[in-house]
């Protein structure tokens, strides 16, 4: 990437502004035109939201996306939208035991809309924030009920694919877990045992920096500083680690870079929560001076992987690693073209990690150390700035997707590749939509010099 030092929050303000326009008609298309009882709407094909079967996880994103919208417009019609929506559509995914997902369904709708209340932009109705309190403790229990415990006291939350797969993009849904304890809940197993929510989070967080993420230590042929693995791979019956995998990347040894972005804010995110707990709590799991260092460690070396295999433009493909890319050349040293014939772009990539880059950017300024907050704010900015404009923002009124040319499973072969086309491209998903209102937000916030945007809004006082 070719970080710009010219660019700042404020002078991508209209560029927000165009984007929040944009996301208007798009979230109007989709309720106009998608059939929602043919279930949750996933990715486009020929610019028309459709659904894949694998797991429920993108609902949350779709309903989210109506509350950003109204927190960044104050058009009251997306807040009665959200609100209807979330009670009709998201009781399945409070319950939901068969996904490692809550934190994406659940604090995306019950939590922003809770934050809303806290902030005092939508008025204070005891039943209706009993409601959402309820949604969001239930919810970091359900799933910090897909517990593996391994080797050293330690454990994390399993993915889809059994007790044996720890996902990296799991780090973003510990948030659930995070937000539960501080409502006061805690996870109950058999004969009363009571569970630490924060406990289980944090070892969670740690199991992935530990084996999710690489630091250029040695620990294989392929161990890069910041390159991370989509899964890792643990022998369930003595609780050992076999080997990483992939699910939707090129392979273990690779880097599928969405799975790379979840990471960078993940880890940015959970730094920024540290705060928020206090040292008594803190203690068992290692302290806090530790716990930051190894957030730190993991938030720096994920961002800088992305900084140093990234287009120019600040716009990843879909793995660093995938069998064509080196037929396209020295490609980190122009810009992304999502046109190109060997391998995809992921914009939703880039969607995502400029939030990271952007939240460990002010984490590291906000301590002082100026040099690198601002490396990582700029290259956020960087990222943005490309995000938000042609061939990436979608403008036409017949697309339903806000952001072009994501990608959902390029190994299962279930993104749509134009006719005349070699690759996938011209797409969105919900994701990639949904995470592009949020860093849009997330800046917006900051230029309007309202309330720093991060999910523990959702906890009153926090």
């Amino acid at each position: 990437m070719k970080i710009r030092t010219d660019l700042t929050a404020a002078g991508l303000q209209s560029k927000i502004d165009r984007l929040w326009q944009l996301s208007a008609e798009k979230i109007d298309l989709i309720n106009k035109e998608y059939d929602n009882t043919k279930g949750t709407p996933v990715f486009t094909v020929k610019g028309k939201y459709t659904l894949r079967g694998w797991t429920e996880w993108t609902q949350g994103f779709q309903y989210g996306a109506e509350v950003l919208q109204y927190d960044a417009t104050n058009d009251a019609s997306f807040l009665a939208s959200a609100k209807k929506n979330t009670v009709n559509n998201m009781a399945s995914h409070v319950s939901h035991f068969g996904v490692h997902d809550h934190g994406f369904n659940n604090v995306s709708t019950y939590g922003n809309l809770l934050r809303l209340m806290n902030e005092g932009r939508i008025p204070e109705n005891e039943w209706e924030r009993n409601f959402y309190e309820v949604a969001l403790k239930i919810s970091g229990a359900v799933q910090a009920n897909r517990w593996t415990s391994v080797k050293d006291g330690q454990g994390f939350i399993h993915s889809f694919n059994g007790r044996h797969s720890l996902f990296v993009d799991t780090i973003r849904s510990v948030r659930a877990l995070m937000v539960s304890h501080l409502l006061g809940h805690n996870y109950m197993g058999e004969n009363d045992l009571k569970t630490s929510l924060l406990e289980r989070g944090t070892l969670h967080s740690l199991a992935t920096a530990k084996y999710s993420v690489y630091y250029g230590e040695g620990r294989d042929s392929y161990d890069l500083w910041g390159r991370t693995a989509h899964e890792s791979v643990f022998n369930t019956n003595d609780g050992n680690y076999r080997c990483p995998n992939s699910q939707q990347g090129f392979s273990g040894f690779t880097t599928w870079t969405r799975g790379l972005a979840w990471a960078m804010v993940g880890f940015a995110e959970q730094l920024e929560t540290l705060p928020h707990f206090s040292d008594e709590e803190l203690a068992p799991l290692g302290g806090r001076t530790v716990l930051e260092e190894i957030y730190l460690k993991a938030a720096k070396a994920t961002c800088d992987f992305y900084i140093e295999n990234t287009a120019t433009d600040g716009i990843p493909h879909w793995d660093t690693g995938a069998p064509h890319m080196h037929k396209l050349g020295d490609y980190t040293s122009r810009t992304s073209d999502p046109y190109n014939d060997f391998e995809p772009i992921d914009s939703s990539a880039a969607a995502i990690g400029a939030q990271g880059l952007l939240r460990l950017g002010k984490y590291l300024s906000d301590k002082n150390e100026t040099v690198a907050g601002n490396r990582y704010w700029q290259a956020g900015l960087t990222a943005v700035d490309s995000l938000f404009e042609e061939p990436y923002l979608s403008t036409d009124p017949s697309h339903q997707g806000l952001i072009l040319h994501s990608i959902y499973h390029r190994p299962n072969g279930w993104d749509h590749i134009p006719d005349g086309h070699k690759i996938p491209n011209g797409e969105s998903s919900m994701w990639g939509d949904y995470h592009a209102r949020e860093v849009a937000l997330y800046l917006h916030r900051i230029n309007k010099n309202l309330p720093y945007y991060s999910y523990l809004g959702s906890v009153k006082g926090a």
